[in-house]
């Protein structure tokens, strides 16, 4: 299910189309709900926390080594219950770890989607992870010779900026026309400028 509504979508798009006839670039916009299932938090939490179980009820109490193991089970078993919520289980993961693969998913995406196949090598992807409250742009070899280090970092500072305040379409859409100023000013359209990548904004579960 698309985390946009078809108008938020057609919005996205038509500033994709028109920012691509005003250069000789091609942009992408990705969006994944998350990066990773992360469902190894709600097993490695509770395990940790059922292993620190057994010591205070042995040495405080007289509790038979049997109960002693049933509520090591129980207290494992009711944190795993307890963690499994997609939000839930975001929490208890470091933003590091979040940032990672949130990074990796957007490699493996300007990868899938083709971006480095472009004539001119001139593409770039905007990318979001909703989960992890991620944003990167990524850009093709020829704009790295030619966009001065740290301008996309300003496109992901007001994108993340608009997604923190619910306002994603908005976001995307700025950050679409913004990619394409610079693709303008360094890529201007040629002759033939072929659409090679989708103008639509794709949706990853």
């Amino acid at each position: 299910m698309s985390v946009f509504t078809r108008d938020e979508e057609a919005r996205i798009s038509a500033a994709i189309a028109n920012a691509e006839r005003r250069s000789s670039g091609e942009i992408l916009a990705v969006v994944a709900n998350r990066s990773d299932s992360y469902l190894h938090v709600p097993f490695l939490v509770a395990a940790l926390a059922a292993l620190l179980v057994p010591w205070p009820l042995i040495y405080l109490t007289w509790l038979p080594m049997q109960w002693v193991y049933v509520i090591q089970l129980m207290v494992f078993a009711l944190l795993v219950a307890f963690l499994w919520p997609m939000a839930t289980r975001m929490g208890f993961v470091p933003s590091s770890v979040k940032r990672a693969n949130a990074h990796r998913r957007a490699v493996e995406q300007f990868l899938a989607q083709n971006l480095h196949t472009t004539d001119g090598r001139t593409g770039v992807m905007i990318f979001v992870s909703l989960a992890e409250r991620y944003a990167e742009v990524l850009a093709d070899r020829e704009i790295h010779r030619k966009v001065p280090e740290g301008t996309w970092q300003d496109v992901v500072d007001q994108l993340t900026t608009d997604l923190s305040e619910g306002k994603a379409p908005e976001g995307f859409v700025k950050a679409i026309e913004t990619c394409g100023q610079h693709l303008t000013r360094h890529f201007p359209p040629g002759k033939a400028d072929p659409n090679q990548l989708p103008n639509h904004l794709i949706v990853l579960t």
